[in-house]
């Protein structure tokens, strides 16, 4: 992938960059988001918090209302480039070797934070347009581990309206970034909550490379 030497080639309107970033780092400090790894190759950042509902996983991990758990959230910053086109294989696959490495240096840093041992499931909101495409989505992240849960049908009005105003931000951060891979539906888009159990992180992303950096 190039590199490129400047904002104004890096960005598709740096002076709307340079804006839409204020206000993210803004609700990032606002919410407790955090860079759990410096690896450039990372495309997800974490907050801790606690969840309101209950979750059953298939390997048996349970969490109640009021327990902690990890929520990732995009690194907008280091997520390849769409293609103006749409996805090609090539950037599908960087996009997959990039999770993989997020996940791995995740599995990492929990391991070296003790103070995050009741931290059971890492969950996600991945963002979608239809629901034929939230199927294709779960098919997708089910090959991390990660399962899909179904939300109600019908959400609170406040909720729909925190979603909506997600999705300005998101259209901003890709006008902004990656401007041809906008589509007229981004304010349209859903949300597909997807959860990660820690101990299938562990046994799929940890490994003997986690222990070499504690040691």
């Amino acid at each position: 992938m190039a590199v490129w030497d400047s904002a104004e080639h890096r960005y598709s309107h740096p002076w709307l960059a340079e804006a839409v970033s204020a206000l993210d780092a803004r609700l990032r400090r606002r919410q407790a988001v955090f860079e759990y790894t410096r690896n450039p190759a990372c495309v997800f950042r974490l907050d801790v918090n606690y969840t309101r509902r209950s979750l059953a996983l298939r390997d048996g991990t349970r969490v109640r209302p009021g327990e902690r758990i990890g929520r990732l959230h995009f690194w907008n910053e280091q997520i390849p480039p769409m293609p103006a086109d749409g996805p090609t294989l090539g950037w599908a696959r960087h996009m997959q070797r990039a999770i993989a490495t997020s996940l791995h240096e995740l599995a990492c840093y929990l391991s070296s934070r003790p103070d995050l041992g009741d931290v059971a499931v890492i969950s996600g909101d991945a963002p979608s347009v239809t629901k034929t495409q939230c199927e294709q989505l779960a098919r997708i992240m089910a090959r991390y581990g990660f399962e899909a849960v179904t939300e109600p049908e019908r959400l609170p009005l406040g909720e729909r309206l925190h979603r909506f105003g997600e999705n300005v931000l998101i259209s901003l951060i890709v006008l902004a970034h990656n401007a041809g891979a906008l589509r007229a539906d981004t304010l349209a888009r859903v949300r597909l909550p997807i959860y990660l159990s820690r101990r299938t992180l562990e046994k799929e992303f940890g490994g003997v490379d986690c222990e070499r950096k504690l040691s």
